[in-house]
């Protein structure tokens, strides 16, 4: 059975085809081509007719002039578009021109690093240039370290490498550091909430260094789609850009299917488990012949998917490969090797694969669940038919109430502008540690300021009065022998997650999740029941110290609804708004979080069957929120109760909170959404939104100001969901003393304005 074939079959399948709830085809579309720029020297030329090119994408000629003319240039188009040409091009030119120059290439991940540089060494065999590119990360020996600062021409490294590798050994990387012409950002759309902010102030120390060294290099930076990459990119690195965005590469015509697992459970809205589904769906491709690549959301689920399908096609087990993170190098360089020589017909992976890895032709894409981004979604998706080939891609969601909202609406993937890419440089916390690492590799002059931040000697001085450097004169110093990149994760901030570890089995324990500091004492105190996929866990104890859950399997008729207590004050009123009778601000928050209590919820009737205290430490945390107070005179509190006004209030926030990261490219758990009947500080009904990291990173202003659209988003999502009073879902919790599901549609509604 061919592609098409198996196309038609699924849509016309009894399991499969009534759960479908979209169906579509994009259209294949035409190459657009450009001269080849004829700056170029006539070796570059040479190494492109060696890869068979006469001409290049409109985007590539745009971006290579562009970054030829001396600019700071973005290029931001679909997965296998060729990129990758429009920063090769430029350096390679630069460093014919100049013998000297050298170039810093930045990828996300090790994994991409090393097949850019098997990419840009078999560029240079074709040029004939014979430059020295090579890849600096974790599995880079120690002699092989030490040619590479003396004569690496190109560079190729990760954010990590060059936070705790690079940087604070400045000394030893001169000749790299006094000729650094170019800085290429690859997967920009990738450095975004906390990641995203620590690279922007590693950027900052890395342009720091450079110019201590007399260089202003240029970025060259690439991305996927994202609906403000101008914007994003110049906060990111403090820098003008010139943005390509007109994509020119062919692209072959792509299916794509929406699947969603029936229902199980209506009153909990919990559907069959999306691993299970996945897992049939995949032994159908299988067994088929048809190669397909599957993403998970965690490296659990990868190892679950794998031997879910081993299970159901024993005879094709040497063909099927797992890949994620924690194998070693040689093992995922071997499983990179293999798909592209097209030996394995699956692979299922984290989203290790979704960057611009190569792995070869494959037909079909699978995501288990919404991967946190339309962005990432798309990534995946085209990670399946690259360049002009007839592809199909499948996303099978879970209950999960932002999957939900997706797989009901799934014309939106096709029709929205992508979400907009969110960091925050100016975190206080996370600008005073960069700052800490700048003082060590540089010392600051008190006139000196840490890129475009605006605040730099008051942290100085906060740091020196706390004894973490000394002033001196005119400047600051490092007074310690450790330098600080050791203790700095860029990919986490001061919270930590609590692993969930099942003990079910004596002698056994698997770790089967993780949940974030912040909803560990609502979701996880002991005594809770914990869902996961369906299953049950009762919560036998809660390790806060060490922070674990551990839980064991139960069937019981009852679920747990904690209850916490939250005292927030406002320490700054930044901005104020009438929209359509509500008041709409935004400003600093204190918040003073305690679980108290917890009450067991028999399934199906909603009883009340007891409850329970929660002995769980405070939790403090100063940050950035936004709130919509609701007056006493606003027509939708007409003849209401206090009981029916606080039950649309809580699924209101609940909604809103559902579909907010469609709008903003963050994680569910980076955000929270409270409703309060009545406010301790404004006296009025109220629902707030924070950001879950301390000194917040303004995904809550960015709510706020997109308010109207994420309304009509939240209310589509309640009102086409099939349950009838309600359900987590879309509400969170149903009530059946009240219309809590149409008064919660009709003040979205009112929000929408």
């Amino acid at each position: 059975m061919n592609l098409p074939q198996f196309v038609d079959f699924i849509k016309q399948d009894l399991q499969f085809g009534q759960n479908l709830t979209g169906t579509f085809t994009v259209p294949e579309a035409e190459a657009r081509y450009a001269p080849i720029p004829d700056r170029l020297d006539p070796r570059l030329m040479k190494g492109l007719a060696a890869k068979g090119l006469d001409r290049l994408y409109t985007h590539q000629a745009a971006a290579i002039s562009s970054a030829l003319n001396g600019n700071n240039t973005l290029v931001v188009t679909p997965t296998a578009s060729g990129k990758s040409l429009t920063y090769m091009l430029p350096i390679f030119q630069k460093k014919l021109t100049s013998p000297q120059s050298r170039a810093l290439l930045l990828f996300p991940t090790k994994a991409l690093s090393q097949d850019q540089q098997a990419a840009i060494n078999e560029f240079n065999a074709s040029c004939e240039t014979d430059f020295k590119i090579f890849t600096f990360d974790g599995d880079t020996s120690p002699e092989a370290r030490r040619r590479i600062m003396e004569a690496g021409d190109f560079v190729v490294t990760n954010p990590d490498m060059l936070h705790a590798g690079i940087l604070p050994h400045h000394t030893l990387w001169i000749k790299l550091f006094e000729n650094l012409d170019f800085i290429v950002i690859d997967e920009l759309h990738i450095y975004r909430g906390v990641f995203g902010s620590h690279v922007a102030n590693l950027l900052r120390r890395l342009l720091r260094i450079a110019a201590f060294y007399g260089k202003h290099p240029q970025i060259l930076a690439a991305s996927a789609t994202i609906g403000n990459p101008k914007e994003h990119a110049e906060r990111l690195t403090g820098q003008g850009f010139t943005v390509v965005d007109e994509n020119g590469a062919p692209r072959g015509a792509r299916h794509i299917l929406f699947y969603n697992p029936p229902v199980v459970n209506q009153q909990l809205g919990i559907r069959a488990s999306a691993l299970k589904e996945t897992a049939s769906l995949g032994a159908y491709l299988l067994k088929n012949r048809i190669r397909v690549i599957f993403f998970c959301r965690s490296r659990l689920r990868v190892e679950l998917l794998y031997t879910y399908l081993v299970e159901r096609c024993p005879e094709l087990k040497s063909k099927i490969r797992a890949y994620r993170g924690g194998y070693l190098p040689n093992e995922r360089r071997k499983i990179e090797r293999e798909l592209r020589e097209g030996s394995v017909l699956a692979v299922v992976s984290t989203n290790a694969l979704e960057l611009g890895v190569d792995i070869g032709m494959l037909d079909v894409a699978v995501c288990m669940g919404y991967p946190g981004s339309i962005s990432s979604l798309m990534q995946q998706f085209g990670r399946a038919g690259r360049r002009s080939q007839e592809s199909l891609s499948i996303l099978v969601a879970t209950s999960d109430g932002t999957d939900q909202y997706l797989i009901q609406h799934p014309a939106d993937f096709l029709t929205r502008n992508p979400e907009q890419a969110m960091v925050n440089p100016d975190n206080l916390l996370i600008v005073a540690d960069h700052i800490k690492c700048a003082t060590f590799e540089l010392p600051f002059k008190k006139t000196e300021a840490f890129g475009n931040y605006s605040a730099t000697l008051e942290v100085l001085e906060h740091l020196a009065e706390n004894h973490v450097i000394h002033g001196s004169g005119e400047s600051f110093h490092w007074m310690s022998d450790v330098y600080p990149a050791n203790t700095i994760s860029l990919r986490s901030g001061p919270r930590e997650n609590f692993a969930i570890i099942d003990v079910t089995e004596k002698g056994r324990e698997e770790v089967i999740g993780e949940v974030d500091y912040y909803s560990a004492p609502t979701m996880i105190h002991q005594h809770a029941i914990y869902i996961h996929q369906g299953k049950q866990y009762y919560v036998d104890d809660l390790l806060w110290d060490e922070r674990q859950a551990r839980v064991r399997r139960i069937e019981e008729d009852y679920y747990t609804d904690a209850h916490e207590k939250v005292n927030i004050e406002v320490l700054e009123d930044q901005a104020k708004r009438v929209h359509n009778w509500f008041e709409l601000s935004r400003g600093e928050l204190s918040l003073r979080t305690k679980a108290v209590m917890f009450k067991k919820i028999k399934l199906e009737t909603h009883e009340n069957l007891g409850w329970g205290d929660i002995h769980t430490p405070e939790i403090e945390m100063h940050t950035q929120g936004a709130w919509i107070l609701l007056p006493e005179d606003h027509p939708i509190r007409s003849g209401m109760r206090e009981h029916d006004l606080g039950a649309m209030l809580a699924a209101t926030a609940f909604a809103l909170s559902v579909v907010s990261p469609l709008f903003v490219m963050c994680d569910p758990r980076d955000m929270r959404f409270r409703s309060e009947v009545r406010s301790a500080v404004f006296h009025k009904p109220v629902i707030y939104m924070y950001d879950s990291f301390p000194g917040g990173m303004e995904l809550s202003y960015r709510v706020i100001e997109n308010l109207p659209g994420l309304a009509m988003s939240a209310r589509d999502l309640v009102e086409g969901c099939g349950c009838e009073n309600g359900c987590p879902s879309c509400i969170g919790l149903p009530d059946d003393e009240s219309a809590v599901k149409a008064n919660a549609i009709k003040m979205l509604e009112a929000l929408m304005g």
